[in-house]
């Protein structure tokens, strides 16, 4: 870092240096040199490849955020149907459990996922759904409940990953400041007459910078922006699995409230 400012320093130096001296001797004093519009093109251009390159990158972390979403619902999906092959004991004490994931997850995670945290209300479940595995050691649909749990669980760490945002707070700021230098050089190379389409011009391209860092600021994050990862999949899974919950069981059997809640005992 420090050798590229260095750099970067030396090199505008050494520039305006022999702008200074070098310039007069190769050219007269009378040649024009580069006006300030010449000069507004290289940083329109460094403005747009950045601001690409970022909403790039940003729309990257949104599309994990939702596959990782929906992997985990068919993962617990797939936990549910893998139990009816488990003792009735089991099976009961597998779907309750999912059933209270499900709303763990769409009632406490998602909010909290909005502002880059989890929460601890889905660990409950899940802990309860491994320990129900002891006793199930030695069967064969022990090893698959145990694939899909692993399962669930690498897409729940994943959709965790992808809810921080991917792009530091300083790139951010460091775009917004290029943005407005860019605009403000834009303003300044306007002729002082005549200027109505330019100015229209102007604002077009003011407000398709502005309008693609709004974007990349919202898609950076996936669970709290207005173009955000709803949490249809779970809330899905969630109404199947209490569906073939309550086909052999009360309501009054499940261990949690409707947000996911364990009921006291």
């Amino acid at each position: 870092m420090l050798l590229v400012i260095t750099v970067a320093v030396l090199a505008l130096l050494a520039g305006l240096a022999a702008n200074r001296w070098l310039r007069p001797r190769l050219m007269g004093d009378d040649d024009a040199g580069m006006a300030v519009k010449d000069l507004v093109g290289p940083l329109l251009t460094l403005t747009v490849l950045l601001l690409a390159f970022v909403l790039v990158t940003a729309s990257g972390s949104y599309g994990k955020a939702e596959v990782a979403a929906r992997g985990e619902a068919r993962a617990l999906d797939q936990l549910t149907e893998i139990a009816e092959y488990a003792p009735a004991g089991e099976l009961q004490r597998i779907q309750a459990d999912a059933v209270c994931y499900a709303r763990a997850v769409r009632k406490q995670e998602w909010p909290a996922m909005a502002d880059g945290k989890g929460s601890a209300a889905p660990s409950t479940w899940s802990t309860d759904v491994r320990r129900s595995f002891r006793t199930l050691e030695g069967k064969p649909v022990f090893g698959m409940l145990v694939a899909a749990d692993n399962k669930r669980s690498d897409e729940r760490e994943e959709r965790l990953t992808q809810a921080t945002a991917s792009i530091p707070s300083a790139i951010f700021w460091f775009l917004l400041a290029t943005l407005t230098i860019t605009v403000v050089a834009l303003a300044v190379c306007l002729p002082r007459r005549n200027k109505r389409g330019q100015i229209v011009v102007l604002t077009v391209i003011t407000a398709l910078l502005t309008a693609t860092l709004c974007i990349i600021r919202d898609v950076d994050r996936p669970f709290g922006g207005i173009i955000d990862v709803k949490p249809t999949a779970i809330a899905e899974v969630e109404r199947q699995a209490t569906r073939d919950f309550l086909a052999r069981h009360d309501a009054a059997d499940l261990p949690c409230d409707s947000d996911g809640n364990r009921r006291p005992a």
